[in-house]
């Protein structure tokens, strides 16, 4: 999952410490921002911030909760956009145009924080991937309203890893036009299934 969701409204203290740990994990690393990092983007005293959250694990579980959730409620929003699965698929590939310029730098948010905890072998590993199941997970349901219920696992996860190695070659050429490039590709590659005479609706 391409993907960089963030806090929006309404924010507590919380929740604006979600949100800037959010951001320094991806740009920076998890193991690479400390707590000093966080409060001083957050703005708020030492005691307040301990308030909330005794260690940077603490931290670390929030925030993918705070991914989980958003992506699940991106999924639905999807689901109300676009009224064809194929079209719903669109939606995933071109979170890879919207999220361009953060990619470019930092690479993808969900596949860059997956890797390192792996490195660190992380507690928290399995959790963090459950980002990529929810996606799996729902690609895998759109490829068979497309009629391709037999092999729509393998399609979601083709679709996944393709997904993710735009992102890392992205990254490290720093390469904008390869992303547009790449994404034309995709919807190429998935305009067979849409015109498919066994594609179902609903």
């Amino acid at each position: 999952m391409v993907l960089e969701v963030f806090f929006m409204s309404d924010k507590t203290t919380r929740d604006r410490i979600v949100e800037a740990a959010d951001r320094l994990f991806y740009r920076r690393g998890y193991e690479h921002t400390s707590f000093s990092d966080i409060a001083d983007t957050v703005q708020i005293s030492r005691g307040n911030f301990y308030y909330h959250f005794r260690t940077k694990d603490e931290i670390l579980d929030a925030v993918i909760q705070a991914r989980l959730a958003n992506t699940g409620d991106m999924l639905a929003q999807w689901e109300i956009e676009a009224e064809e699965p194929a079209q719903r698929i669109r939606c995933f590939i071109d979170i890879l145009i919207a999220n361009r310029a953060h990619i470019k730098r930092y690479g993808c948010p969900v596949g860059t924080l997956c890797s390192e905890l792996a490195k660190l072998s992380h507690p928290s590993q399995g959790d963090a991937s459950r980002v990529f199941t929810l996606f799996r997970t729902w690609l895998r349901r759109q490829f068979e309203l497309l009629g391709r219920k037999a092999d729509a696992d393998t399609l979601a996860m083709h679709l996944l890893a393709r997904s993710q190695g735009i992102a890392t070659l992205a990254s490290a050429f720093h390469d904008e036009k390869f992303i547009k490039q790449e994404v034309r590709q995709l919807c190429d590659w998935l305009r067979p299934y849409a015109e498919s005479p066994t594609r179902k609706t609903g």
